[in-house]
């Protein structure tokens, strides 16, 4: 399968839209530890479960409004997409409950961290694998965020092993999505499909023997069925960003969510903010500027 097979191309009336969805989809990412600091202690696991299950309720529902369940059989019944689709349900599933846990253990910081160095590895996917080429200035970018991560590491003695999983789960769904030819709602609803039925067993699990949340009080049951809602919405504005931009591109723009939670998570959660934290931010900042300009540079020359 060629890329121009799945990508259609890219005009720039199809760029500005892409430019919208993705700043739609990382804005609402960048606010999701409100969201996940109402569940309080209820365990990581648990809030996964709820998301994945009211998530496929909430895009199956889509689906039939839109008079769309043929698309999905559709793809039930071709196996290349269906294992692509499953590789990426898997890493999604992965990403979600990685990220539940380290907002709810005061870990808010490191998980903004974890979406700074995921566009650095969506740049690299997107050279490596798509065959996208980088000039001086965005490889000198490239290096400048490389080398903020690795002082990270070096001065604090140990890998941030959330941010790592998160960068890594989400910087490979992003790569098989973009190469799956198939509506962004349809593989949505088939990745919810995948995962969903086993977070229904454990749930029906946790209720018979009465550790389960649900339906314990109306806040936390309207918490559970509302995750559905915000999980879906930006997954949807994610996928049909990736189908109007360049993997590159989208890779830069993934700033916007780790920068808000990291607001949220020194200003409103109190978590530390040490010298280490701020060189290592400001290189993967100042690598961001110089990606942006020349970006911006490069395609007004082409104007």
């Amino acid at each position: 399968m060629t890329r121009s097979s799945v990508t259609p191309p890219v005009t720039e009336s199809s760029g500005a839209m892409g430019i919208v969805y993705a700043i739609l989809a990382y804005g609402s990412w960048g606010l999701f530890p409100i969201y996940w600091k109402w569940f309080g202690d209820i365990p990581a696991l648990e809030v996964l479960s709820h998301r994945m299950i009211w998530s496929m309720a909430f895009v199956l529902s889509l689906l039939a409004i839109q008079s769309r369940l043929g698309e999905l059989r559709k793809v039930m019944r071709s196996p290349r997409t269906l294992q692509l689709l499953v590789v990426a349900a898997s890493l999604l599933a992965c990403n979600w409950g990685l990220y539940i846990y380290g907002v709810n253990t005061e870990r808010v910081v490191e998980t903004s961290l974890g979406y700074f160095i995921n566009p650095l590895l969506t740049v690299v996917l997107g050279m490596v694998v798509l065959k996208e080429r980088l000039n001086r200035v965005q490889w000198m970018a490239v290096g400048l965020a490389t080398i903020g991560v690795a002082h990270f590491i070096w001065d604090f003695g140990q890998a941030p092993w959330i941010a790592f999983g998160l960068a890594l789960s989400f910087g490979f769904y992003g790569l098989v999505r973009k190469v799956v030819a198939i509506a962004p709602l349809v593989g949505l609803a088939v990745e919810t499909l995948v995962i969903a039925p086993f977070m229904l067993l454990l749930v029906i699990y946790w209720g018979s023997t009465g550790v389960g949340h649900f339906g314990t009080s109306w806040l936390i049951s309207l918490l559970c069925i509302g995750a559905g809602v915000v999980t879906s919405m930006p997954l949807l504005w994610f996928n049909n960003a990736t189908k109007r931009l360049r993997l590159s591109t989208m890779g830069f723009f993934q700033y916007i969510a780790p920068s808000l939670q990291l607001m949220l998570g020194v200003f409103l959660y109190q978590e530390p903010f040490t010298r280490t934290h701020a060189i290592t931010f400001g290189c993967i900042w100042v690598a961001l500027a110089m990606y942006s300009a020349d970006s911006w540079w490069n395609r007004r020359q082409a104007k």
